[in-house]
Parts: C-alpha cells; sequence; structure tokens
C-alpha cells in the first residue's frame, strides 16, 4: 500500500510539474490504460512542454497495441483541459471530493498508464480513424444506457465509441461527476463479463484556447494591433461542390446539438472530420440544399440533416436575399420540419452567422404544426454560419450577423442618458428664470404714505417701528 501512495504522489506530481511549465489550454489530454492483469508496452513519457502531434500519436497508439487489449473503449468528451484535472481532480485537498475517482483508481490500477498533458487538439478528432485503422474494424457508437444489453465476444477485437458532454462554468464539476459515473458503469459492464480492455479518455476540443505568439529568429517583438490576433489552425468549414466540381455551400458550427426522446448528441463532431457524407446535396442559382447523412447516432438507424435554402428577390429593398427555409430531419423513415420563422436570412452575397441558433429559447427555429415530429427533437447551434449562394471559394463571403445593432442594454442605457438629460435641462432652465427683487422697503426709512379720497395721509411708520424695534 505504501508504495501504491508513493506511486501516486509521484505520478500526480509530475502531472502538475508538466501542467505548470506548459499552456495546458491551447492543447488536450489523454489517458490511455488497460484492465487490470492486461499489461501494455512501457511507452516514453514526452518531454515536459512537448506538443503529441497527430503522427506521433499514431506511434503511441500503434505500439500500445501490440501488446494491450484489441478490445477499446473511447470515451471522447466534447471539451477537455489539463486544468480540469488539477482544478476538480485529487491531487489537490481529499480525493473523496474528486471528479475523477473512476479514472484515478482505473490509471493506479493498471501497470503501466500513458498520459498525454499535450496533445494537439486538431489531432485528437482522428483518434477514431487512427483506431479503425489499427484494429480493422468500424467503431460502434454506443449509449451507456442499452450498454448492458450488448455481449462481448472475447476472441475478436471491438472498438466502442461513447460520447461524454460537457458544461462549461459553475457546471463544469458536476458534468464530470456524471461522465466519471458513465465511465464507472462500463467499466464495470467489462468487469462483469470478464473481458480485458484498453481504455482511451480524452477531448475532441480544448474548452479554453490561449494564443501564443511563438517569436521567431530574428524577428523583433514590437508592439501590434489588437484587432489582427496571430492566425491559429482552425477547422475548416464543411465544403459542398456542384457538378462542376466547384464549391456552392459552406457550413460551419462549433457544435450541432441534438436530442430525440432524452438522448443527445453533438453532430458537428461527424461534419469537420473530413468523413461527412453529404449524398444528396443539391445548389443552383435559386436553390441550395445541403444534406447530411449520419449512421447509429441517438440510437437511430439513419438520420439526414437537411437544410433547405432558397434565393429570393425582396422589391423593398431591390436586392436577392438567401433565406433558410426549413430545417429537417429525416429519420428511420419519419420527418421532423423546422420552418425557420424568417430570422434565418442574409444578402445573397454574404453568408449567415449566428452565435445561437435554438428551437427552445428565443427560437428561430419552430415546429411546422404542433403535431409535427419535429416536438420530439430540440436543436441548438452555437457559433454558426452557412452560405448556399455566390460561393467563390472555401472561404464564407462577408457575414451578416443575426444579432441587431440596437441590443436590450443599448436601448436601456440610450433611454436612462435621454432621462438624465431631460432632468439636467429642466433644472439649468428653472435655474435661469429665478430674479432677485429690485427693491427691498427700509423699515426705519422714509414712512410709506398712501393717497386717500380726501387727500389725507395716513403714516405708518409708528407701526413699523413698534414691529421691528
Amino acid at each position: 500500500m505504501r508504495c501504491r501512495s508513493v506511486s501516486t504522489m509521484a505520478f500526480t506530481s509530475v502531472l502538475l510539474f508538466i501542467c505548470s511549465i506548459y499552456s495546458c489550454y491551447a492543447q488536450v489530454p489523454l489517458l490511455m490504460w488497460t484492465s487490470g492483469g492486461s499489461n501494455m508496452p512501457h511507452l516514453a513519457q514526452p518531454a515536459a512542454g512537448q506538443t503529441v502531434s497527430g503522427g506521433q500519436l499514431a506511434s503511441y497508439l500503434k505500439s500500445a497495441l501490440s501488446g494491450a487489449p484489441h478490445n477499446v473503449l473511447l470515451f471522447l468528451q466534447d471539451k477537455l483541459i489539463m486544468e480540469d484535472f488539477t482544478m476538480y481532480g485529487g491531487v489537490f485537498g481529499n480525493k473523496q471530493d474528486s471528479a475523477f475517482l473512476t479514472v484515478e483508481s482505473a490509471l493506479q490500477a493498471s501497470s503501466s498508464p500513458l498520459v498525454l498533458p499535450a496533445l494537439d487538439w486538431s489531432a485528437s478528432h482522428s483518434i477514431l480513424e487512427l483506431f479503425q485503422g489499427e484494429l480493422g474494424i468500424p467503431a460502434v457508437h454506443i449509449n451507456p444506457n442499452t450498454l448492458k444489453e450488448i455481449k462481448l465476444n472475447t476472441s475478436q477485437p471491438s472498438l466502442l465509441a461513447v460520447h461524454l458532454p460537457y458544461s462549461a462554468g459553475v457546471q463544469t464539476k458536476e458534468s464530470l461527476l456524471k461522465n466519471d459515473a458513465i465511465i464507472g458503469e462500463v467499466l464495470n459492464v467489462f468487469k462483469s463479463q470478464d473481458v480485458p480492455y484498453t481504455a482511451v479518455y480524452t477531448g475532441l476540443k480544448p474548452s479554453r484556447v490561449i494564443e501564443e505568439t511563438p517569436v521567431m529568429a530574428g524577428r523583433s517583438v514590437g508592439r501590434s494591433l489588437l484587432q489582427a490576433p496571430p492566425q491559429s489552425s482552425v477547422k475548416p468549414p464543411l465544403v459542398v461542390n456542384n457538378t462542376a466540381g466547384r464549391p456552392c455551400i459552406l457550413l460551419w458550427a462549433d457544435t450541432l446539438l441534438a436530442s430525440y426522446s432524452g438522448k443527445q448528441d453533438d453532430l458537428a463532431i461527424h461534419i469537420f472530420n473530413g468523413s461527412a457524407d453529404t449524398a444528396g446535396s443539391v445548389c443552383n442559382e435559386t436553390l441550395s440544399r445541403l444534406v447530411i447523412n449520419y449512421q447509429n447516432v441517438l440510437d437511430l438507424r439513419s438520420l439526414r440533416l437537411i437544410f433547405s435554402m432558397r434565393k429570393i428577390f425582396f422589391p423593398v429593398s431591390a436586392r436577392n436575399w438567401s433565406v433558410v427555409e426549413q430545417v429537417v430531419l429525416e429519420y428511420d423513415g419519419q420527418r421532423a420540419i423546422f420552418n425557420a420563422s424568417g430570422g434565418i436570412y442574409s444578402p445573397a452575397e454574404y453568408s449567415f452567422h449566428c452565435q445561437s441558433v435554438s428551437s427552445i429559447q428565443s427560437p428561430l427555429l419552430v415546429p411546422r404544426s404542433a403535431t409535427d415530429n419535429a416536438n420530439q427533437w430540440k436543436l441548438s447551434f452555437t457559433d454558426f454560419q452557412i452560405q448556399g449562394f455566390n460561393v467563390t471559394g472555401e472561404d464564407f463571403s462577408y457575414a451578416s450577423d443575426c444579432a441587431g445593432f440596437f441590443t436590450p442594454g443599448i436601448w436601456m442605457g440610450l433611454l436612462t442618458s435621454l432621462l438624465m438629460v431631460f432632468i439636467l435641462t429642466y433644472g439649468l432652465h428653472m435655474i435661469m428664470q429665478l430674479r432677485t427683487m429690485d427693491r427691498f422697503d427700509d423699515p426705519k426709512g422714509p414712512a410709506i404714505s398712501v393717497p386717500q379720497k380726501s387727500g389725507e395721509i395716513i403714516s405708518i411708520s409708528p407701526l413699523l417701528h413698534s414691529l421691528f424695534d
């Protein structure tokens, strides 16, 4: 037990040291371990501060699978950074408060776990393809709720992928706790069936990215404009070509969350890794129809996500506009149709961009009818951008954003400022209207004479003297 605790402390110390000298936010970590009783070749850990590229990752996986079990479990979390382990893991304080109890226990039980603190997050998108190439079998996306129904065969390799969500902010620890519980349930199923396994836990992208501009040799360090940040490697948009082989439709989204019957999946994960199936897409001068085909997602045999766009001329503005008329989901012989409610449009020469396109809150997507199958679905797109006309290359044209210029905050500020100006103007006007008396009576001066009809003069000086003396 003392050796186990010492090894754990050494492992966490190395983890902290690597994280402290390296920018943990620009990459994603990768953890790999085997079940108890199984061995994995001892692999050299990368040097502190080294970023593992896609080619190096393929070399690591090939060496690991040479002796590790070929029943592979891939736990793919939407977002993951090394700080999640240092903030919510059992590195500081009591291990009972750790959000990674299952993962930490599995790493301790493994004879030779592999920890890559800094994996190039663009390479994490291809990890599924790397395992499929090494094992020679397709991946099966599973739901933890239906995992108990799967009967595993130890004589044949298997590749099971489990998708894990991620919530940023105050819900991060709660989200990690739920994911750790899911990992524990999956591992318990393998233990109950006495199947040796190799598990991999990583993120598809980091939750935070800090840009770092390297200092080039012979280049002086000076000030730069804030409006011109350094270029970073960003996944390219989905490009659909026409019959002539030229791009005609572009699509980009940070997430394309779809929920159906209590299950949720990010459809964007399967789009930007170069394996998107866009069979059935069409585009011409007046109509563009983007079709994205999926297999075995949300426990559905097949799913088609369709964006229908049309170019319409509006006489009021005297120009053509690109309008997204409908978003259609075709699944297992059924259809769910969302109307865009007139909110997803842009000039035909531009692309459309919106930070949030949702069917839940402030919906831009509305079910076509109250009894339509769309009521069983919930769609939420973030950082969504699409262009269906006047595409000149593989880059978007100028984006027409859905956010209005006068937001509620701006309106509140304007009205408050106008009210304050009105009060100030009224106060200045009242001050300028003040007038002082041009004559004052001296009570001890000459008496005031009041002429009477009879010509008599009444003197009131004694009365005034009695009042003021």
